[in-house]
């Protein structure tokens, strides 16, 4: 495929951006420390216009170090305007697909996903749960009547870097979230200041799972950077609201959880005996204390594994060993591992391999072995980053006025509601003590109770009823109204 780059600098501009050594000062991990002349700056403007066959590359001087390669792309829904790309970061590639609005693409917000894993690719998250096409087998697709853009623009990118189609040209890598969400802030930038009909637009950064942990980091850093951004004379992104689902986002708060939903009164099956119960409920105070004491108050990342082995073996058995662990409703077809338990997983595989579909996509020939999982991603981003306390950067968040929603299918074991609901209400915020003074209280759609909520301020907590670990692919018409609800500003 001929790549066609959109000059959008001179070649003394680039000379001049590349000036800017990258991480010279705090800002230059983004680019340039001093305002930069919009007049060595012209945006691509009308995405129309992109070319169907080859690539545009995106460049801006404010970012030297990222450029975005990005090209019409029709496939997956015909009735929007698709298009697809990488995010260029050096030797390093992510891969991204972007579907306009089916309703109003030029007035819709804008929303950011990414699936979790550690590792895990987010064309699951595109082809499986909310995208505007769902796959049905190994070569065929069709349309999803509740995709998430029908009511919003939507981004879905492979990250980090060997996850999914992104890729790198000689194995590097990142080790923490914080590295990541760098590049997908750079990102965003860029490509809001080419196509400048979405400047301005609300911005939600959602994501799944792991994604628990990755979402308060980037809008993090999107937030944090937006200073780097008006002083520039740049438009900030308008960070509106993060949208968590199933999330992982406190690490010790879930691990806890799991005796309660094996062996409490919380609405999951009693598939547990009571001799492991009772056997269990002696554990929980002594992994308590074991992970406070070396994952919480001081971290020791040598006996916070051990003590996270000990929690693991104590209390998860049942869970992990004997039961679907995403799904209570739903068995596996074999052993208990995600493409047993979700087999669709293997037909999306089989189908972004297909040699045709990766060619409607624009995916590099060179590195076209689809993957949905990087166990290699999972095991070091697990390593480095799963004691991150990604809460702290939440709390943060709401303490700066953007909103969160955290939406948890009540029969998802792995990272259930009963852990979620603990950590929005640990979370100190202004709103901590009227979010705790709320009580749960039922949603409904159409008349028929939809699952539980509590909300107070810029917080909202709701499960979904009937729905596993992928909320939007066990309960499309539940998870969307939640969704669309959110987008609208309306309560549950």
């Amino acid at each position: 495929m001929n790549l066609r780059a959109y000059a959008v600098l001179t070649l003394g501009s680039l000379a001049a951006g590349a000036q800017y050594p990258l991480g010279a000062t705090t800002r230059g991990s983004w680019g340039s420390s001093a305002p930069y002349d919009a007049g060595l700056f012209t945006p691509f403007q009308d995405l129309n216009a992109l070319s169907v066959t080859e690539y545009t590359t995106l460049l801006h001087p404010h970012f030297p170090a990222h450029s975005v390669r990005v090209k019409q792309s029709h496939f997956c829904d015909g009735e929007v305007q698709a298009y697809s790309g990488y995010i260029d970061v050096g030797a390093r590639h992510l891969f991204f697909a972007f579907f306009e609005s089916r309703r109003d693409p030029d007035e819709d917000d804008v929303i950011f996903w990414t699936n979790g894993g550690p590792g895990g690719s987010s064309m699951l998250g595109l082809y499986n749960e909310l995208g505007p096409c769902r796959v049905t087998g190994p070569n065929t697709t069709e349309r999803f009547e509740y995709a998430w853009n029908n009511l919003a623009n939507v981004f879905f990118v492979d990250q980090p870097i060997g996850v999914g189609f992104s890729y790198a040209d000689y194995g590097e890598k990142i080790s923490t979230n914080a590295e990541a969400g760098q590049d997908i802030a750079a990102f965003f930038v860029i490509f809001f200041e080419h196509f400048t009909k979405f400047k301005g637009r609300p911005f939600h950064m959602a994501g799944e799972s792991f994604g628990g942990r990755y979402i308060p980091v980037f809008a993090s850093a999107v937030y944090d950077r937006n200073a780097d951004l008006v002083y520039a004379g740049l438009t900030p992104i308008n960070l509106t609201s993060v949208m968590i689902g199933n999330g992982d986002t406190n690490s010790v708060a879930t691990m806890m959880s799991y005796y309660d939903v094996q062996c409490g009164s919380y609405g999951f099956p009693k598939v547990t005996s009571i001799s492991d119960c009772v056997r269990m409920k002696q554990f929980v105070p002594r992994c308590q204390k074991r992970l406070k004491e070396s994952c919480v108050d001081v971290l020791d990342h040598i006996d916070c594994l051990d003590a996270w082995e000990f929690c693991q073996n104590s209390l998860t058995e049942d869970i992990f060993t004997r039961r679907n662990p995403y799904d209570a409703l739903r068995p596996c077809l074999d052993k208990p591992d995600f493409e047993s338990c979700y087999p669709i997983v293997g037909d999306t595989t089989t189908y972004l391999n297909n040699r045709s579909v990766q060619e409607a996509l624009g995916i590099d020939p060179h590195h076209g072995n689809y993957t949905w999982a990087n166990w290699e991603v999972n095991a070091r981003l697990n390593e480095d980053d799963r004691w991150f306390r990604a809460e702290h950067h939440l709390e943060a968040l709401l303490q700066r006025g953007v909103k969160a929603l955290i939406y948890v299918g009540d029969k998802d074991w792995i990272c259930n509601w009963v852990g979620n609901e603990r950590m929005t209400l640990e979370l100190e915020w202004f709103g901590q003590d009227a979010l705790r003074s709320q009580p749960l209280r039922d949603w409904s759609v159409d008349g028929v109770v939809a699952g539980r909520t509590r909300s107070a301020g810029s917080l909202t907590f709701a499960t979904i009823r009937d729905a596993g670990h992928m909320a939007p692919y066990d309960q499309p018409v539940r998870t969307l109204e939640v969704v669309n609800r959110w987008l609208a500003g309306q309560e549950l």
